[in-house]
């Protein structure tokens, strides 16, 4: 395969990975703080939610990572 190529998967895996999640992110947040200010008194159980569901999206950054690392380790 081509070295271009190569590099050009992997800046897609990079960006395409971390794009969907910072917008799931951003939604989880918004949501979140939201529900916060409307119910003060949950503010406990929905801040663990939401650093849960943080974390889950997260990991798909992390393998779009992982991808783009093993297609340069390819060149």
């Amino acid at each position: 395969m081509d070295s271009n190529m190569i590099a050009i998967a992997a800046a897609l895996a990079i960006s395409l990975s971390t794009l969907g999640p910072a917008i799931g992110q951003g939604l989880v947040a918004s949501k979140a703080l939201e529900a916060m200010a409307r119910q003060p008194e949950m503010a406990g159980t929905l801040r663990t939610s939401m650093i849960l569901a943080m974390a889950l999206l997260e990991a798909l950054t992390i393998y779009g990572l992982l991808i783009a690392f093993m297609l340069v380790a390819k060149i």
